[in-house]
């Protein structure tokens, strides 16, 4: 127990240092799709940039609020970073600290804590750009997760398990991939909606809503924030690839599809509001549903025939 517990505070560092070079790492993939060098001066090609920008955000001054809610809005950033940290726990490794049975459905319990998040942070900063970020965040986030928790719940009927270890065992040969290609890209888009990634980070829209429902958060509550979103991108990152790909050089497909994030950032603009609900509810939903019969078919005469 003492060793799964070193060894999950090593995996959290690992994944905090992770979180600072995956900044530095987005930063300078966007500069050159922009034609600009992006951060090049702290260090050998700004290879301290992160660390720089960790001090300066934990250094700055916390103004105090007149109208803010006080307990909630510090609460709100810390839960968020919490959250995040948790989900390390349950994904399958050589030194896994908690085997869990119903490993999946812990982790759609976790990922719907996220929205709490948004919520207090919102409704706890009394500013209307806040609550309306929070809204809509909400308002996305739940619309994705029916989505996100079908999709999952397919791949269990296949598999006959909630356990993401039975889940890595089962999947060969990038199986998963081959068979549900299109619930994969319903997944991915889920995961850019889920993390509020462009082109869907309404909760953040600055064009219209000034930063959204972190507007009132500066110094460390913002840096929670940001970093637990960050962690939320890796950890997607390594989910889509167990659930599609196995675990097989999991480290390098995760990088990919960590810069498969960026590379969208960069290249599409934000969806409209109107478009993104019905794409939630109108093509993914019916396409979810329409997977499980599927999976549930494909069982029964695999049963039938063995």
């Amino acid at each position: 127990m003492l060793t799964s517990i070193i060894c999950y505070i090593l995996t959290i560092i690992m994944i905090l240092i992770s979180v600072a070079f995956l900044t530095l790492l987005e930063r300078k993939f966007l500069g050159y799709i922009q034609i600009r060098k992006g951060p090049n001066k702290v260090g050998i090609l700004g290879i301290l940039q992160p660390f720089s920008d960790a001090i300066k955000l934990f250094t700055k001054e916390h103004s105090i609020l007149e109208y803010y809610n006080f307990v909630p809005f510090f609460i709100s950033p810390i839960f968020g970073f919490m959250v995040a940290l948790l989900f390390w726990a349950i994904l399958p490794s050589s030194s896994l600290m908690i085997d869990m049975k119903l490993g999946i459905i812990f982790f759609l319990c976790c990922s719907s804590f996220g929205v709490y998040t948004i919520l207090g942070a919102g409704w706890a900063s009394n500013s209307k750009y806040a609550s309306l970020g929070a809204y809509r965040g909400v308002a996305q986030t739940i619309s994705y997760e029916v989505s996100f928790a079908l999709i999952l719940l397919s791949i269990c009927i296949l598999i006959s398990s909630f356990n993401f270890m039975e889940l890595t065992l089962f999947q060969m040969n990038m199986f998963m991939f081959i068979s549900l290609f299109p619930l994969f890209l319903i997944w991915f888009v889920s995961c850019l909606a889920e993390t509020n990634r462009s082109p869907f980070d309404f909760s953040e829209g600055e064009s219209e809503l000034v930063s959204g429902f972190n507007i009132e958060y500066m110094s460390g509550g913002f840096a929670l924030i940001f970093l637990a979103e960050y962690m939320n991108i890796i950890l997607m990152s390594i989910v889509t690839t167990i659930l599609f790909f196995g675990l097989y050089m999991i480290s390098i497909k995760a990088t990919l599809f960590s810069l498969i994030f960026i590379w969208v950032r960069g290249s599409f603009p934000r969806f409209r509001y109107d478009k993104l609900m019905m794409l939630a509810w109108k093509s993914y939903l019916p396409l979810s549903l329409n997977y499980i019969v599927i999976s549930m078919m494909a069982i029964s005469l695999f049963n039938a025939i063995f």
